[in-house]
């Protein structure tokens, strides 16, 4: 169930609930960790994947880095 930290204001935690349930889907799901260290390994490396490589539609189909990278030259 989504949830929403103010009234009215229901896209408040809507980012970390997708990353956690594209996490879950696609990692954890998937795998059974026989040791805590797998699992915390195996969480770090969808981060990775997450944030350098998995294209957002939000953000016009980049990454955030890259996302983060076009946006900083913009600024500049």
């Amino acid at each position: 169930m989504p949830s929403m930290s103010r009234k009215g204001n229901c896209w408040d935690n809507a980012p970390t609930e997708r990353f956690f349930r594209s996490l879950k889907s696609e990692r954890s799901d998937q795998h059974g960790f026989t040791t805590r260290d797998a699992a915390k390994s195996e969480v770090l490396n969808y981060i990775t994947f997450y944030n350098v490589y998995f294209r957002h539609s939000t953000i016009d189909y980049m990454s955030p880095i890259n996302f983060e990278r076009e946006h900083m030259k913009q600024a500049a």
